[in-house]
């Protein structure tokens, strides 16, 4: 399976039932997670805490991708930690942001050393604008990452960047992957799909909220009651 070229759901969390709960109905194609969400995830123990929490993420889902993000902002240490990572597993995507705290070019160089000289897939995340994305692609990022609830958040359109970014990326050729992330609510998946996203990720409570619907779940019960009384206790199933 060639995991670059998967596209759908991401799933946007790091804990493992919820990672087993939802790969087990099928409707994910891969795993995303940040210094953020393992924290949040309560994920201690310093390099090997880590280390054993990402292997078991990764083997519950092999051979779908899982995007681990670097904990640095020294390019000595960002190399030395994706190298770390994606000997892992073969499934591991690095995440690197577009560029350090203070901005820089930096983080791009790092970008296109770790594709095209350690033939490792990366993501480059905390990108809120076409513009940076395509850069990013240039440099030969496996995965974009378009943030798309800050997009937002900050009074832009979302829909229309990420339009933009498809559109640059067929004339330009590109393959890389566009992950539209950041999600505030069940409506913004559909509509990055149908914008041009190729990738959106969700927390678990979204993917619930895709799934179950009040008149679906009152259409169940009415086919239950009345399939009850259809059946009556002579129409009953034998056992």
């Amino acid at each position: 399976m060639n995991i670059g070229n998967l596209t759908g759901i991401f799933l946007d969390t790091g804990k493992l039932d919820e990672i087993q709960k939802y790969h087990t109905l099928g409707i994910v194609r891969g795993v995303t997670t940040n210094p953020t969400i393992l924290v949040k995830d309560g994920v201690g123990g310093g390099w090997s805490g880590i280390e054993k929490h990402c292997r078991e993420i990764l083997q519950l889902i092999d051979p779908l991708p899982v995007s681990l993000e670097v904990i640095s902002n020294d390019p000595r240490e960002m190399i030395e930690q994706a190298q770390m990572f994606a000997g892992w597993g073969k499934n591991v995507n690095v995440k690197i942001p577009i560029h350090g705290p203070e901005g820089g070019t930096e983080n791009l160089r790092i970008v296109h050393e770790l594709e095209a000289s350690h033939d490792i897939r990366v993501n480059v995340t905390a990108m809120m604008s076409a513009q940076q994305c395509l850069l990013a692609a240039m440099a030969g990022a496996t995965y974009v990452s378009l943030f798309g609830g800050r997009v937002n958040n900050m009074g832009y359109d979302s829909v229309g960047e990420i339009r933009r970014l498809r559109q640059l990326l067929d004339s330009f050729g590109s393959s890389a992957k566009i992950i539209v992330g950041s999600t505030r609510e069940v409506l913004n998946i559909i509509q990055w799909f149908e914008a041009g996203a190729d990738i959106v990720t969700a927390l678990p409570e979204l993917l619930e909220g895709m799934l179950v619907h009040p008149y679906s779940k009152e259409t169940v019960q009415m086919f239950l009651r009345d399939g009850a009384r259809l059946s009556g206790p002579r129409l009953r199933m034998k056992t």
